[in-house]
């Protein structure tokens, strides 16, 4: 491997097995990412969306050569069949929950690159190079590092990537939790269930809110707390650790200002891979 490598099971995440003849047509009419083109071993990141437009659920498409497993939240994953099954018609799709355990495998200095296994079920995590491989039921490799769920979701916060925690469930556009950024949404696939909400707010150019990490001293403040720029509100805190937070900001009034949240000084510190690919309003957006 490349560098020292960090193997954690995800205990928060379980898989659909998605088969038969018209599984790829099928999730095609529904998600945000494109499934006509996906390989066996390859991993796509995507949402379902109300026909409002707003995040229901998230989830990973992955390749099989029989169909495709689709890694979504635990907590939703019996919501989730359901939500798909009123839409499967007379669709010839089996869709099943699989037991199949879901595991990481990333830098354990948080950056770099992480080499494949040789032996296992991997495939890359397709919204940052520096998040690693996703293994499903995959031992973890001679010479990884077992750390546990929460040392992800930290490595995750700094590198500035939102993840359920801080979306919810019908509250949040995709675009706000950057999914536009991370290669969630796919623009150029046809329909997809909310498409039109969230094209429109691709082409407007100027996103108002995004999801941004935020830099403070001591423990998180609370989930929900208002972020103020002055008097004016900014944004609110979502998940977080000690010293670190993802918020909802309203780019307008959050970047380059002197914020507060619950009378302590935070700072906006956008990830690099957002100001290289675009500036954080989205303007100009490829």
């Amino acid at each position: 491997m490349s560098q020292t490598a960090a193997f954690a099971p995800l205990h928060s995440r379980a898989l659909i097995a998605a088969s038969g003849p018209d599984w790829r047509s099928f999730l095609q009419g529904l998600i945000t990412q494109d499934v006509e083109t996906l390989k066996p071993g390859e991993a796509r990141f995507g949402a379902l969306l109300t026909p409002q437009g707003r995040l229901l659920y998230d989830l990973f498409v992955v390749g099989r050569e029989d169909g495709a497993w689709l890694d979504v939240e635990a907590a939703h994953r019996d919501a989730l069949l359901q939500r798909l099954s009123m839409y499967r018609l007379r669709a010839k799709v089996t869709l099943a929950a699989d037991e199949t355990p879901v595991s990481i495998l990333f830098p354990a200095a948080g950056r770099g690159e992480v080499a494949r296994p040789a032996s296992g079920v991997w495939a890359r995590d397709p919204r940052h190079p520096d998040l690693g491989w996703r293994g499903y039921g995959a031992e973890p490799p001679p010479g990884a590092v077992r750390v546990s769920e929460a040392e992800r979701e930290a490595q995750k916060l700094r590198l500035g990537v939102p993840g359920p925690a801080d979306w919810g469930v019908d509250r949040t556009y995709p675009i706000e939790a950057n999914f536009d950024l991370l290669n969630g949404i796919d623009f150029r696939k046809g329909c997809f269930v909310g498409q039109e909400t969230t094209s429109r707010m691709k082409r407007r150019g100027q996103i108002k809110s995004r999801m941004l990490p935020i830099a403070f001293v001591g423990p998180p403040p609370a989930l929900g707390t208002e972020i103020l720029a002055g008097e004016l509100r900014a944004g609110e805190v979502l998940s977080g650790i000690d010293g670190r937070a993802m918020a909802l900001v309203r780019l307008d009034r959050a970047l380059g200002a002197a914020l507060t949240a619950d009378g302590r000084p935070v700072r906006v510190e956008a990830p690099d891979w957002l100001q290289t690919s675009e500036n954080p309003s989205g303007d100009n957006a490829a």
